[in-house]
């Protein structure tokens, strides 16, 4: 009877359906990044919370709930946060067949005002430049630790990466030839679909501060043959298997501004409070604004970075020629 049941044309024809939707969910679960993802949940969950509290009804929202949530929250986030949070609602409500419109003058007058009052203006983490780049190779320790950090800054800096698609690279991912090392990006935060993009990193001209270098003598040290390129240490100086997480790259980042901070004469409260100005994200900026004060061209610059948006590396040019592009100095004071 079960042999029956089981090759019945219907039944296989609906367990194959089963499997098409359950299969057709995760492919939708996977149209946004992790982090992302995560963002949305946290955000629900705030704004759910929020309600309960307050004895509002989350889904669907009146217009009225959303202007009340945004006016609460505004005294806590930046107007970038908000604008996500409604982001998120406005999804959430779509994915479970509602429709919440941001228009609605209630909400849309609450947000203008919003942010009319808090400003848009985002602050970012400072970008780490050149000149801070070569400090903290000077002041880096003669270890596998330091070998490690300096391939990871030197290749994170050249290539404007972001944190993930650092720690998300394999040796296979590394085509080393006599210009230097072809970088093959197999997904990142904008391209979530993997078409993946090769990015060049030549040598540089100081020893001291050449990415390509540098990661040869880490892969050489740390005896990697294959798999993740940067890895974790043990405070015996063996390699481990597992790669790096993504918060490693900002605390790398953050420990060596903290070297140049305290080799300037900063107290520890001082370098500490210098240091909170950086993160993973200071590398990918780094370059930008580097190259743009170098007289990099956009085009360029895009190119390296892997930017789609001109206006989004036009912030980094702006920041790059602040003082070469100066009206000011041009007149002769």
């Amino acid at each position: 009877m079960n042999d029956l049941i089981a090759t019945d044309p219907q039944t296989h024809q609906l367990q194959s359906m089963v499997a098409m939707i359950e299969a057709a969910k995760s492919y939708a679960d996977n149209s946004h990044a992790s982090n992302t993802k995560r963002a949305y949940r946290s955000d629900w969950a705030d704004f759910e919370g929020w309600c309960q509290l307050n004895g509002l009804k989350a889904l669907p929202a009146e217009p009225g709930t959303i202007a009340l949530y945004l006016t609460d929250r505004a005294s806590t986030l930046k107007a970038s946060s908000l604008a996500r949070r409604l982001a998120t609602l406005r999804q959430a409500h779509q994915m479970a067949g509602f429709h919440l419109d941001t228009r609605h003058p209630l909400i849309n007058k609450t947000w203008k005002g919003i942010k009319n009052t808090i400003g848009t203006a985002q602050k970012g983490k400072n970008p780490v430049l050149i000149e801070d780049l070569r400090e903290m190779m000077e002041l880096l320790p003669a270890t596998l630790h330091g070998v490690r950090n300096r391939a990871l800054l030197l290749l994170g800096f050249s290539g404007a990466f972001r944190r993930s698609e650092l720690t998300g690279l394999e040796i296979a991912d590394l085509s080393f030839n006599r210009d230097g090392i072809t970088v093959q990006l197999r997904r990142s935060k904008t391209d979530q679909e993997g078409s993946g993009r090769q990015v060049a990193i030549p040598y540089g001209t100081n020893g001291s501060t050449c990415p390509v270098r540098a990661v040869q003598d880490w892969i050489a040290g740390g005896g990697i043959v294959s798999g993740p390129l940067f890895r974790a240490v043990d405070r015996h100086g063996r390699v481990q298997q597992e790669r790096l997480s993504d918060q490693s790259v900002a605390n790398i980042v953050k420990q060596s501004v903290r070297a140049i901070a305290s080799a300037r004469g900063m107290d520890f409260a001082a370098a500490d409070e210098f240091s909170s100005r950086f993160a993973g994200h200071s590398l990918r900026a780094g370059l930008a604004t580097s190259a743009a004060m170098a007289g990099a061209t956009e085009s360029s610059i895009m190119r390296q970075t892997g930017h789609r948006r001109a206006d989004t590396v036009r912030k980094y040019i702006r920041l790059g020629t602040l003082f070469t592009d100066n009206a000011a100095a041009r007149v002769g004071l």
